[in-house]
C-alpha cells in the first residue's frame, strides 16, 4: 500500500512567518511536496509564482474567495442573489489556479443569511446546484476539479449552509457532474456526523481532497483528541486514497515543533 501523501496548508501553518509567501520555503524545509491554502488573494500573483517556483513545492488546493468577510460572507456559491459575484470570485479562482498549476478549487457554499431559517432554505440549494453547474463546466474546460466541503454548524460557523457529508453528497448527486468532488475534512465530519469509518467507506468514490485537525480544539493531529488518526490513516491506505491529505490545524506552538506525527509517519513508511 503506497503511503499517504500530505500537504501543508499555508493559511493555517507556518503562520510564525507574517508573508504568506514566505511559508512555501518554510513548508519545503519541513518536507511538504505539496501545499494549500484558503485565501491567498491579498498576496501578489507574481509574488506566489515565484516563491512557489522557488520552494518547489505544488499548489493542490485554494478556495473561491469569500466575498464580503465585513459583512459576514464566508463563500458565495448558495447565497442567493449573489450569483454574479459568485461568477466573478470563480472567474479571479481560476485565475489564481492556472498561475499556481493548481488543480483544485473548493468552492465554497456560504452562509445561510440572518433571519433565514435553515429549514427554509430550499432556494439555497437551488441557487448552489446552478452556480456548481456552472462551475463545474468552465472548471472542466481548464482542467480543474471543483470541490464542495461540509463545515460543521456546531462549532465553527453555525450558519454555513452547506454541513454533512449527506447533505453534500445528495447535492453533488443532483448536480451530476464528474468534475466535482467531495472534500473530507475530518474535523468537521467527526463534530457533526461522527461514524467516520462508515462515512469514509460510504462517500470515499466522491472523495477528491481529504483536510485532518484533531478535535475538539483544531490542533496536530497527535495532539490530545477523540480521533483515532493512525488508524484513519491505515483506513485510508487501505482503501488506496491517492490524493492529497491537507494539514489544516492550529499548530499549538512553533509548527515545525509539532510535525513530530508526521516525521514518525514518514519514517514507519520508508
Amino acid at each position: 500500500m503506497p503511503p499517504l501523501k500530505f500537504c501543508a496548508n499555508l493559511s493555517w501553518l507556518f503562520t510564525e512567518l507574517p508573508e504568506f509567501t514566505q511559508r512555501f520555503q518554510s513548508a519545503a524545509a519541513a518536507g511538504f511536496r505539496a501545499v494549500e491554502a484558503a485565501w491567498l488573494y491579498d498576496a501578489d500573483l507574481l509574488e506566489l509564482q515565484k516563491a512557489k517556483k522557488q520552494s518547489g513545492v505544488e499548489v493542490v488546493l485554494i478556495n473561491t474567495p469569500p466575498g464580503d468577510v465585513g459583512n459576514g460572507d464566508c463563500g458565495l456559491g448558495a447565497v442567493s442573489g449573489r450569483e454574479a459575484d459568485f461568477r466573478r470570485g470563480l472567474e479571479l479562482a481560476v485565475t489564481y489556479a492556472k498561475a499556481l498549476d493548481c488543480s483544485r478549487i473548493h468552492l465554497m457554499a456560504g452562509r445561510v443569511p440572518m433571519g433565514l431559517d435553515r429549514a427554509a432554505a430550499a432556494e439555497m440549494e437551488a441557487t448552489f446546484i446552478e452556480n456548481l453547474t456552472y462551475a463545474a463546466n468552465v472548471l472542466l474546460k481548464e482542467g480543474i476539479l471543483g470541490l464542495v466541503e461540509p463545515i460543521n454548524t456546531r462549532i465553527t460557523d453555525p450558519r454555513y449552509f452547506l454541513n454533512t457529508p449527506h447533505q453534500a453528497a445528495d447535492i453533488l448527486q443532483k448536480v451530476g457532474s464528474p468534475n466535482l468532488k467531495l472534500q473530507m475534512d475530518i474535523f468537521h465530519w467527526q463534530i457533526m456526523d461522527g461514524n467516520l469509518t462508515q462515512n469514509i467507506k460510504t462517500y470515499f468514490p466522491l472523495i477528491g481532497h481529504i483536510q485532518i485537525a484533531q478535535v475538539p480544539d483544531r490542533n496536530e493531529p497527535d495532539s490530545q483528541g477523540e480521533v483515532n488518526f493512525q488508524y484513519l490513516f491505515s483506513l485510508l491506505e487501505e482503501m488506496g486514497y491517492q490524493g492529497y491529505v491537507g494539514c489544516e490545524y492550529r499548530p499549538l506552538g512553533n509548527t515545525e515543533d509539532g510535525l513530530g506525527w508526521l516525521r514518525e509517519y514518514w519514517n514507519s513508511h520508508e
